[in-house]
């Protein structure tokens, strides 16, 4: 995927127009000094409309030929022939020239968003150092395959996506997924390309080739994005091609009209080729794709990859978002909250919980054994281990039989009222607990929690300030989501919701408030993503599922981006607004001064060219959001 990188007056179109505008002052000048002959003045400025309509007369063209379409610069051709055939070179070659100036600004603003897109493969090194037969080989990053090995060493980036198959190191991963904080990594973790290792040296396992990693995919997905248009877009697009055409049949009627009725053909030519020039709804055609397609590089360069105009459109309209808890406003991981030891240290109600669980591989026993291990306790020899699926494990500890898990595993005469108290308690705060102990005495309980990110209240804050509702959905039980709701002081919750309950109350919630925002960690949220009328998910970084369902990815786990995502599209649908306001009140000045007599070429040329720079000049500032 190669790219190149212009200076705006090296760009192709606008280095011609300038050539142009170089050979059309200097003929016009000369022939104001001294007399040119007419075959010089006409070669010269032929030569200038030439040089400098050489691209949008020959996309004209071939867009008339080959799609059976009557596009703007057929306007703008026909005008430039007619003030030739009326001895108006100078106008003539006015006009070519500006318009050249204006197209060559409008396509390089396209070309500079893409090449800001692109650019971001720089991120990834060229080269990787492979490792084979304990041998290191330096290797095009594009040879790399899927089982590879290649070291990454301090200050190095990443070349490809792949796995941390040996050593540990922080990794600065904002380029791709807007992380400020680096993020550790270790044996099974995931990188990704363009990704810089900082402190240690990493060894990683390929998991996609170049042109399947994460950075190739962002890019490919924005320009495709760039592509599709939204609903108003569209209707721009089908207005013009409908449009263009009359304004040409009504201005080749005006050249006709003194041939029927009667009259000063030169007038008549000149009011035509005037009207040409006035009506020709540049400014109004490309009034919102420059807005989108910069928004959109935008916001790619920022980790969020918004798949087209459409989405980008709906964005501006959300009015409430619905958010998934597990590992979107939680991190996905519990850990413990609480020790309660009835006869017993809290020490040694973990040790007992650590001996039953440290095989078990339940995300709860995770937490257990993470605990266990930071307080430098250590496992012993278990005899028998058995996991009861929906209540908890068993574990044969020398003489001694441990359970850990849910009341059902316990005699009822072990469950006092005084634990179930402590219980009642817990569960009221939104945590899990889990008993431990043996059949006849439960040594303790041990309350967890799945945290709640540290951004989350930030994010709710900031919604609401938008005027926008939050609304949580979660499998969890009422208690839990309760508890949660509460701290986050969302708006309203569902709770106990399976995949299908999900897509339910999207559409409920449709119905209530028009247009709804869904936002999910793309696995189990899926069917709601894909009902919602955006689709957000989160930290997709390698998910191929989640980016092609959701119409929105973020490629990092950052909830700020869910705020970024709607300022974007709330601003671009401003702009665009702005646009099409604009475009439109210079229209219905300038047709009117056109036919009244008010306008010459060249004051309809500068009007015309001055106003689409203007459209597309506002359309770049989504780049600034």
């Amino acid at each position: 995927m190669e790219y190149k990188t212009f200076k705006w007056f090296t760009y192709p179109a606008i280095r011609n127009a300038l050539i142009a505008a170089l050979i059309a002052s200097v003929i016009f000048v000369l022939e104001r000094v001294i007399t040119l002959p007419p075959a010089v003045r006409i070669t010269g400025y032929l030569a200038a409309m030439f040089t400098g309509g050489y691209f949008w007369i020959r996309e004209g063209i071939e867009d008339l030929f080959k799609e059976g379409k009557i596009d703007i610069e057929i306007l703008m051709l026909a005008a430039t022939t007619g003030a030739a055939v009326l001895g108006m070179w100078d106008e003539a070659a006015f006009l070519v020239v500006l318009y050249a100036l204006a197209e060559g600004f409008e396509s390089y603003a396209y070309t500079r968003t893409r090449q800001s897109i692109r650019a971001l493969l720089d991120l990834a090194p060229k080269e990787a150092c492979v490792i084979r037969d304990d041998t290191e080989i330096v290797l095009p990053a594009e040879s790399l395959k899927p089982g590879d090995i290649f070291l990454v060493r301090p200050g190095e980036s990443v070349p490809t996506d792949g796995v941390v198959n040996e050593g540990e190191s922080e990794v600065d991963e904002a380029p791709v997924t807007g992380e400020s904080v680096p993020v550790y990594k270790k044996d099974g973790m995931l990188v990704f390309a363009g990704t810089i290792n900082l402190n240690g040296a990493l060894k990683i396992k390929v998991t996609k080739a170049f042109e399947d990693n994460t950075l190739s995919k962002m890019i490919h997905l924005v320009e495709e994005a760039q592509e599709q248009k939204g609903k108003a877009q569209t209707f721009i697009s089908r207005f013009g091609r409908i449009y263009t055409p009359l304004v040409l049949v009504f201005s080749l009627l005006l050249f006709l009209f003194p041939l029927v009725f009667g009259g000063d053909m030169v007038f008549w030519a000149n009011k035509a080729i005037i009207l040409l020039v006035a009506a020709a709804p540049c400014a109004l055609v490309m009034s919102m794709p420059v807005a989108v397609a910069a928004g959109i590089g935008k916001a790619g360069r920022n980790g969020i990859l918004i798949k087209g105009g459409m989405h980008l459109e709906n964005l501006k309209k959300i009015k409430a978002v619905a958010l998934d808890k597990t590992g979107t406003l939680t991190t996905g991981k519990p850990v413990i909250t609480d020790i309660t030891g009835f006869n017993h240290t809290e020490k040694e109600v973990l040790e007992m919980a650590f001996q039953a669980e440290h095989l078990s591989e339940h995300p709860l026993a995770k937490a257990v054994v993470g605990k266990a291990e930071e307080q430098g306790i250590v496992t012993k020899e278990i005899s028998g281990f058995n996991n009861i699926p929906g209540a908890g494990v068993i574990a044969q500890v020398g003489d001694q039989e441990i359970r850990c898990g849910k009341k059902v595993l316990f005699d009822e005469k072990a469950v006092s009222l005084k634990i179930m108290e402590q219980v009642r308690k817990l569960t009221s705060e939104g945590k899990t607990v889990i008993f431990t102990g043996t059949k006849d005495e439960i040594y303790g309980i041990i309350g967890l929690q799945d945290q709640i990110r540290d951004e989350a209240r930030e994010l709710v804050q900031n919604l609401h300030r938008m005027g926008v509702r939050v609304i949580m959905i979660t499998g969890d039980n009422p208690e839990t989501a309760q508890a949660i709701a509460g701290k986050l002081n969302i708006d309203d919750f569902r709770a106990g919701m399976k995949p299908e309950d999900k897509v339910a109350v999207v559409k409920e919630l449709e119905k209530q408030y028009g247009n709804v925002a869904m936002v999910g960690d793309g696995i189990n949220d899926i069917p709601a993503l894909a009902s919602a009328t955006v689709g957000i998910a989160m930290g997709v970084a390698g998910t191929d599922a989640a980016i092609e369902t959701a119409d929105i990815a973020l490629m990092g786990d950052r909830l700020d981006g869910i705020v970024y995502a709607l300022v974007m599209g709330r601003q671009v649908g401003k702009i665009s607004k702005q646009n099409i306001i604009f475009s439109i009140l210079i229209l219905a000045a300038m047709i009117p001064s056109a036919l009244s007599g008010l306008l010459t070429i060249a004051s309809a040329v500068v009007i015309h060219e001055v106003s689409e720079l203007l459209a597309v000049g506002n359309g770049l500032r989504a780049n600034m959001v």
